[in-house]
């Protein structure tokens, strides 16, 4: 069964423009606008977070996952302990299916690609998940390109495994960075042809959107599919072209 926002118009909301994806007695999911943090940053506890923004609405909030703060689309929450557990079995036993869309420089000349590189989290001064054949854990990343603008494409991710900046960092490694992305560029190792900077348009964040989430339900046991709709930069950039 697949929700959307329409699901929970009528219920309690932070804005009535943005009302949940999906409420019910046991889950929250919501349409995490980009550049808000979904927990507490480390350094500077005063900043905004998006549970920090629920919970007033929504009561207490337990985190199953999280989207890097530039990243927009569906984040699932718990509202209880045993829905809580429940959730983090199944995004540990890769139960959990996530859909993204990215904007990615340059043009693929294959039409899907199956990544499996092994990436070490936090593996250089940079904080980066990098690629590491000795140290790193196995990884698999599914992009299938949906439409090529000659510069730069639009692209449905599938990550088989959840390891932090994933994507980033396996799309880099094959030689189609993220537009706007700071941290995960062209890697030092890679030899293939680069986009020029002055054709890659502008973007004002790392293009990653989480578009979809697939689960059970962890009282019902209904698989249950939510969805965020593409964001509005994405839907701008793609119009202009």
């Amino acid at each position: 069964m697949k929700f959307g926002p329409a699901r929970a118009a009528r219920l309690p909301t932070l804005t009535p423009g943005n009302p949940p994806l999906f409420v019910d007695s046991y889950l929250l999911a919501f349409d995490k606008p980009s550049g808000l943090r979904v927990i507490q940053d480390g350094y500077d506890k005063t900043l905004p977070t998006l549970v920090r923004e629920l919970e007033p609405a929504w009561g207490r909030l337990f985190v199953v996952h999280r989207l890097d703060k530039d990243t927009s689309g569906v984040i699932l929450f718990a509202r209880d302990a045993i829905s809580h557990r429940s959730m983090n079995q199944q995004f540990a036993s890769r139960q959990v299916k996530k859909t993204y869309q990215a904007l990615v420089v340059g043009s693929p000349e294959w039409d899907e690609k199956t990544i499996e590189l092994p990436l070490k989290v936090d593996g250089d001064r940079g904080h980066r998940t990098v690629l590491n054949e000795q140290e790193g854990k196995p990884a698999s990343t599914i992009v299938r390109v949906l439409t090529r603008f000659g510069n730069y494409s639009l692209v449905e991710v599938h990550p088989f495994t959840g390891y932090t900046h994933q994507i980033r960092a396996h799309l880099s490694a094959v030689g189609f960075p993220l537009l706007g992305d700071p941290l995960y560029r062209y890697p030092p190792q890679w030899s293939g042809p680069r986009t020029p900077s002055a054709a890659i348009p502008p973007f004002p964040r790392t293009a990653l959107h989480a578009a979809h989430i697939s689960f059970r339900h962890p009282v019902s046991d209904e698989w249950l599919t939510i969805e965020a709709p593409s964001p509005s930069d994405f839907r701008e950039l793609l119009d202009w072209h």
